[in-house]
């Protein structure tokens, strides 16, 4: 299905980023993977190119450009010619936001230009070893000590946890509030502040994922982002976006993998005619056609909704269950149609299989969108009426 959604100006910023990509990134994929980690100099890179925070205002370095079809262009293209462990959207749409909307002018200040060039990585640390989607059981907490706030704790699964130089920390502040907690800028070298180890994962070789460990770090009061206590309601504020980057991902992946296993099929020979020739090979890539077109196009209305300010949270929730899933089924089909082919590592959809098991789960789960979705619908168990008690029952 041909797509409406971009202009003449987006499809040569395609090109740019296309050339990017092709040039500084995927060249150095293989070595990324192996040593699970992406080397710094791509965000310097990127950063060089115009490719980060492209929201931010021209004063602090960015081209003050919120349209979210630049970002998605980014995405789509990643999963064709980049890497994807070059987690760039996290730095530039899910963390730098709460910098950008949150931080006053001291902070933006401070912090945004270095964002912008590369020079400072992002990253959002949530997730803890006993808390994940459900937020409001962080355990992570911060002291109001007069002149600054004492951070204790610990968060895990963090990306880009090994190379960030500042980290939004969700933390506890108010201890007789369930949703009492805010957000504060950790920046690198901060004493007490600690990283574990790079954690070694089933898929997305690339991505650096880390534990990190606050003992008694004395974060400055200006590094306090958003207001005291309503950390919990600024995560919320954030959550329709961030699971539009994934659903923009997911879509793009799925399309990448169909292209590779088309290219794939219609070359190789099995019983004197090429795979693409079976019945079932035809049937099973119409298939998969129709949900990629399906989704893709649910997701670009989700884009113009986002860049209009009407994105729903269930609507959002609704593209990040429906893509997850789909990239799950493509991928685990192209394996199929791959044959022992897709089961080894130098073929791309090995690695895209082993990375697509983890978008079920992150940015809120499978189970989690269901819930909030459900919710949307009228379905939610705690705003049943209790059923009045009649008088036979009373006696």
């Amino acid at each position: 299905m041909k797509r409406k959604i971009f202009d003449e100006e987006h499809e040569m910023f395609r090109d740019s980023v296309r050339s990017f990509l092709q040039k500084e990134i995927q060249p150095h994929s293989d070595k990324w993977h192996e040593q699970g980690i992406v080397d710094r100099e791509a965000f310097l890179k990127a950063g060089e190119q115009g490719l980060l925070l492209m929201w931010a205002d021209e004063k602090y370095g960015g081209a003050g450009v919120s349209d979210f079809r630049y970002e998605q262009i980014l995405i789509e293209e990643n999963a064709r010619y980049g890497d994807a462990g070059f987690f760039m959207s996290l730095h530039n749409r899910l963390v730098g936001p709460y910098i950008g909307q949150l931080g006053t002018e001291e902070q933006k200040e401070r912090w945004l230009p270095k964002c912008v060039s590369g020079e400072h990585i992002l990253a959002v640390g949530i997730t803890e070893p006993g808390a994940g989607s459900d937020v409001a059981s962080l355990r992570t907490r911060a002291e109001d000590k007069g002149d600054h706030y004492l951070l204790n704790g610990s968060k895990t699964y963090i990306s880009n946890g090994i190379l960030a130089d500042l980290v939004v920390v969700v933390a506890r502040t108010n201890q007789k509030s369930r949703h009492g907690m805010s957000l504060f800028v950790v920046e690198r070298g901060m004493e007490g502040f600690e990283r574990g180890r790079n954690l070694k994962k089933m898929g997305l070789k690339s991505q650096d994922t880390a534990e990190l460990f606050f003992n008694n770090v004395k974060v400055p009061k200006e590094n306090l982002l958003g207001e005291l206590d309503r950390g919990f309601y600024h995560l919320m504020h954030f959550l329709a976006e961030e699971r539009l980057l994934g659903a923009a991902g997911y879509v793009a992946t799925s399309a990448a993998a169909f292209d590779l296993t088309m290219d794939y099929i219609r070359d190789r020979k099995a019983f004197g005619q090429t795979i693409a020739d079976f019945q079932n090979s035809r049937f099973q890539m119409a298939s998969m056609r129709t949900e990629i077109d399906v989704a893709q196009a649910f997701v670009d209305q989700c884009v113009i909704e986002h860049n209009e300010g009407t994105l729903s949270a269930d609507d959002a929730a609704k593209a990040k269950l429906f893509t997850s899933e789909m990239e799950g089924r493509v991928v685990d089909n192209c394996v199929q149609l791959h044959g022992g082919a897709g089961y080894m590592d130098e073929y791309p959809i090995c690695r895209m299989y082993l990375n697509a098991r983890i978008s079920r789960i992150y940015a809120g789960s499978s189970e989690v969108m269901r819930e909030i979705i459900a919710r949307s619908i009228g379905l939610d168990p705690r705003k049943k009426k209790p059923k009045p008690v009649s008088n036979d029952q009373a006696a």
